[in-house]
């Protein structure tokens, strides 16, 4: 862990004092790290059945031990697979309301996620003691939370106290560090998003929140190999790139640091019920696998746009062209059928929607601006076989069949993924330039990225 760096970012974010990354640290630390977040108050530990034996019922002896007064452990049953949404939720709001101790939540992201929105909901700080290397949200000032459908980032605190052990991390089931490390390269794609945004005057970069992610990036995703054999080097770098990304997105107020289109393809994928069977013991398809897949979307994406010549654009034509809110609502509710989710990506279209003249006049600065920001795109992005590669390389998987995606419904999320959230990203640069359909053609065509020619 780079202490400079951390100390930086911990000084940056609104709710996170504390950050402590190390190996063997969880036993000789946790104790000490309580107390100088929390003083004196009680605790409660929050885990469920295998992150409690994992690292829940040493965190409770340890703070025991210390002579800290200790609340029964709230543990969620192993089976049925935890969910963060709101019946877990409740439930440890129910448990909470009993008493006044502080929880420490002892997992991987969705243990986190349910203890954040709990801890929001019941006015208290908490603690988190992460056990796997797995996601970005640990640090981040939101949750994760599904609702009615709907994938929500609901607003609440991020943790006081982060303490995350590398000799814990090491443990954790491989397919776990590799969602991790896909969440991280997703930053990729997610910096060349803003780049977009703050080029076309929509979302101006924060430089200091911008050095948070992208400075550590390259370094902290540049041993994949390595880090599926389990070298702690390389998973030590992960975990402080994830912490980092959280800490910056604290710093922010938004997921804009962390998060672009590769994160709506996921999203999308994750409110339609990709990869989760209600029915099967096993793991729901992780965040980080369908975000890499994402990222390797959206870098596609770039290079097709980047082989245009976008200072010829058409302004009158495009805008001749541009449709109606009216139109624009009938269209997304066409491509999202489901009463829940086509109802928020009305909200989240209309949000971001822009009449003829606006769009006119973002065109203008766009095509004004393409060469110089086409070499910035240049040298932020990797290219889509180079992030396959490395994604690879680390344990995920990279194509559309590996997650349970056919070419069809690969496709159609290019445009359906642009109507979910209102951030700006490469989707709405390509839609609005008039190239996105034409862009997502020539990926599918034979020889193309997507085609099986591209996938092979």
């Amino acid at each position: 862990m780079s202490s400079e760096r951390i100390g930086t970012a911990v000084r940056q974010a609104t709710d996170t004092k504390h950050v402590l990354i190390g190996s063997d640290v969880l036993a000789g630390s946790v104790a000490e790290l309580f107390e100088r977040s929390f003083g004196h108050a009680a605790a409660v530990v929050v885990a469920d059945q295998t992150t409690y034996g994992v690292a829940g019922e040493l965190v409770a002896q340890r703070l025991a031990g210390a002579g800290r007064e200790m609340i029964e452990p709230h543990v969620f049953p192993g089976r049925p697979v935890l969910h963060a949404d709101g019946e877990n939720i409740e439930a440890l709001v129910d448990s909470l309301a009993g008493h006044a101790a502080i929880p420490v939540a002892v997992g991987s992201g969705t243990v986190n996620d349910i203890v954040k929105r709990a801890s929001h909901q019941t006015d208290r700080p908490y603690m988190c003691v992460v056990t796997a290397a797995s996601v970005d949200g640990y640090t981040a000032f939101g949750a994760a939370i599904t609702q009615d459908g709907y994938k929500h980032t609901l607003e609440c605190p991020a943790p006081r106290a982060v303490l995350a052990d590398v000799s814990v991390l090491s443990g954790a089931p491989a397919p776990m560090t590799a969602a991790g490390y896909a969440d991280l390269l997703a930053k990729v794609t997610a910096g060349a998003d803003w780049i977009v945004a703050d080029a076309l005057e929509v979302e101006a970069i924060d430089p200091t929140v911008w050095s948070l992610v992208q400075d550590p990036l390259r370094e902290a995703t540049a041993r994949p190999a390595e880090l599926r054999d389990g070298d702690a080097g390389a998973l030590d770098g992960l975990i402080e790139g994830l912490i980092m990304s959280g800490l910056a997105m604290q710093a922010a107020s938004s997921s804009r640091p962390a998060s672009g289109a590769e994160h709506q393809f996921s999203h999308l994928w994750e409110m339609e019920g990709l990869g989760m069977d209600p029915d099967s013991d096993a793991p729901p398809l992780s965040h980080g696998f369908k975000v890499g897949l994402g990222t390797i979307s959206s870098a596609a994406l770039y290079e097709r746009l980047l082989a245009s010549d976008l200072t010829k654009l058409d302004i009158d034509a495009l805008t001749g062209a541009w449709p109606s809110w009216e139109e624009t609502e009938r269209r997304v509710r066409a491509a999202h059928p489901t009463p829940g989710l086509g109802q928020a990506a009305v909200e989240q279209t209309k949000a971001k929607y822009v009449g003829a003249d606006v769009l006119a006049q973002r065109l203008a600065r766009l095509r004004e601006r393409w060469p110089q920001l086409a070499e910035r795109l240049q040298e932020q992005l990797s290219g889509a076989a180079q992030l396959r590669r490395q994604l690879a390389a680390a344990g995920c998987p990279t194509t559309p069949s590996e997650i349970g995606l056919d070419e069809g419904r690969l496709r159609s999320t290019y445009r359906r993924a642009l109507m979910i959230r209102s951030r700006y990203t490469v989707l709405d640069l390509a839609n609005e330039t008039g190239l996105l359909d034409e862009c997502v053609a020539e990926l599918f065509h034979p020889g193309g990225f997507w085609s099986a020619e591209g996938v092979g």
